[in-house]
């Protein structure tokens, strides 16, 4: 389950981010929390893990190929498991 984001924690302005880089990556590594940096007090980017960026894009991918499904079955675009066996069947062969 995600984490609501802390104000005091999760949010830091350009500024700081400079100052403290190592020390916040370290932090976001560790409690894989996301970061948002802020330039002139608006968000300007969020930063994620490289474990929790891929867990986000595997979600992604995932979520697409269902839409894609779906769609396909919305449209006739099936198959019966006997001509789906068939199918296989042929390309072993």
């Amino acid at each position: 389950m995600v984490r609501p984001i802390s104000v005091a924690e999760d949010i830091v302005p350009i500024g700081e981010f400079k100052a403290q880089a190592a020390r916040l990556l370290d932090r976001l590594r560790t409690t894989g929390h996301p970061l948002i940096v802020t330039q002139h007090g608006k968000p300007a980017a969020v930063m994620l893990s490289p474990v929790e960026y891929d867990r986000l894009r595997e979600c992604a991918m995932f979520v697409q190929t269902v839409s894609a499904g779906l769609a396909d079955a919305e449209t006739g675009r099936t198959m019966d498991t006997a001509t789906l066996r068939r199918r296989l069947e042929e390309r072993q062969a």
